[in-house]
Order: C-alpha cells, then sequence, then structure tokens
C-alpha cells in the first residue's frame, strides 16, 4: 500500500494556485427602488470604451476589457537579454482581459431609461422598470 505523506501546508499552496488562475469579476452593489433597479460596479483601471452594457427583458449584461499596460508586457524577441530592459513585473497580483457579468431582475426593465455613468473607476447604471421584453446596447458616458 502506498501512502502519500504531505504536509499541512500543501493545502494552503495548492489554495493559493486555485486563487491566483480563478477568474475575478468585479464587485456589485444592486439596489431596488421603487423606480429602478441600481446597479454599481468596481472597474478600477478599465476604458470607458471598453465597457458594453447590455439590457434584455429581466436582465443586465456588463462586460469590459481591462488591458495589461505595455510596461507589464514581454519584451520583444531578442530584447530579453539586453542589460536595462524591463521584462515586465516581478510580481502581478492584477488581472487583465475581458469578463462579462450578468444581473437579473425579478421585474422588467424600460430600455429608452436605460443610464450608465462611469467615473472615478466605478460604473453605474440606472434601469427604470417596465413590462417591456427586448434587447438594448447602452452607451456609456464619462
Amino acid at each position: 500500500m502506498l501512502t502519500l505523506r504531505h504536509s499541512p501546508f500543501d493545502l494552503f499552496d495548492r489554495l493559493e494556485q486555485q486563487l491566483q488562475s480563478a477568474e475575478r469579476v468585479p464587485a456589485a452593489e444592486v439596489h431596488d427602488t421603487p423606480e429602478a433597479y441600481e446597479i454599481a460596479l468596481e472597474l478600477p483601471g478599465v476604458d470607458k470604451d471598453s465597457i458594453d452594457v447590455k439590457a434584455t427583458d429581466r436582465s443586465l449584461i456588463v462586460s469590459a476589457e481591462r488591458k495589461a499596460p505595455q510596461s507589464a508586457a514581454a519584451p520583444a524577441e531578442g530584447e530579453a537579454g539586453q542589460k536595462g530592459e524591463s521584462r515586465g513585473p516581478l510580481l502581478s497580483e492584477f488581472r487583465y482581459g475581458t469578463w462579462s457579468r450578468s444581473f437579473r431582475f425579478p421585474g422588467g426593465i424600460q430600455r429608452e431609461g436605460l443610464e450608465a455613468h462611469y467615473r472615478d473607476g466605478v460604473l453605474s447604471v440606472r434601469a427604470p422598470k417596465a413590462q417591456t421584453m427586448t434587447t438594448v446596447s447602452v452607451k456609456v458616458e464619462g
């Protein structure tokens, strides 16, 4: 019989690996007011033009892309051995790339009244309540 001996710290190493590879979505806060559903999402470092807000019958879908800065990119081929050249961050816990998140509401959304504003790294979306069941794209304003 083969037994594997693991350190009690192996569990923490595996957990850290899982957390590093896990997809992260922005933190959100959703409010249900008498007139509308209001959502706020933390999007630090996201360019306003990469944010896409869409509404369907009873849901809101927000997607965006956080691009890696040019200085964090790896050097081009042939540059790796040069002195003084940056090879990117020594440690980075930032998450770059695209993501999408959806929110489903108990009632319909009025597409003509959707508002989205992005300021100081926070996206605020206001979706007035209605009975319509269609899809619409919203332009994010600064």
